[in-house]
């Protein structure tokens, strides 16, 4: 059986929140992860070492992802990398006809080809766990799940119930 700590996931994305949110995902599902800012940054980390799966976003400045995963599968190395498309403008005029031109070119085919942003981040781990065959570990699901429990209430608190959590984890760590 595959395992996510033997896999390498290049996450493209040119908004630095963003990748950084992505990686810390994959990472907690037990992922290596590399990070491009574009697509010319993303060929260049491809070229030296391939990685097992990319996660791209469409519209980017300097190459595009549409532009992207045309050379890549073009290149009959890179053509077996499995990509999944995550976007904010699949409903949009910024990608809509990008992602309809990969789709119907049979660029990208089957189910789990893209995700909207925001993205949920099981959903996210899901996907590329079942495009890469590997087992979903109660272990990561509930880190993800713990996570992003902890986000959504960090974003309700009051500043003095976030200083008496940050106080208990302090005296946790100790």
């Amino acid at each position: 059986m595959q395992r996510a700590e033997d896999k390498t996931i290049l996450v493209v994305d040119d908004e630095p929140n963003v990748r950084e949110y992505l990686q810390t995902v994959l990472e907690d599902a037990g992922f290596n992860v590399v990070t491009a800012g574009d697509g010319a940054e993303a060929l260049e980390i491809i070229k030296q070492q391939a990685p097992d799966f990319i996660s791209l976003d469409l519209i980017m400045p300097k190459k595009s992802g549409h532009r992207l995963l045309h050379e890549l599968r073009r290149n009959r190395q890179w053509a077996r990398i499995p990509v999944l498309i995550v976007t904010a403008h699949a409903q949009d005029e910024l990608g809509k006809g990008d992602l309809e031109d990969l789709l119907n070119r049979g660029v990208m085919s089957g189910p789990g080809t893209y995700l909207e942003k925001p993205v949920n981040p099981l959903t996210y781990v899901r996907s590329i766990q079942r495009a890469l065959g590997i087992e979903e570990t109660e272990q990561a699901t509930s880190k993800i799940n713990l996570k992003q429990e902890l986000q959504e209430s960090l974003q309700n608190a009051s500043p003095e119930a976030l200083r008496k959590a940050l106080e208990a984890l302090k005296k946790s760590g100790d």
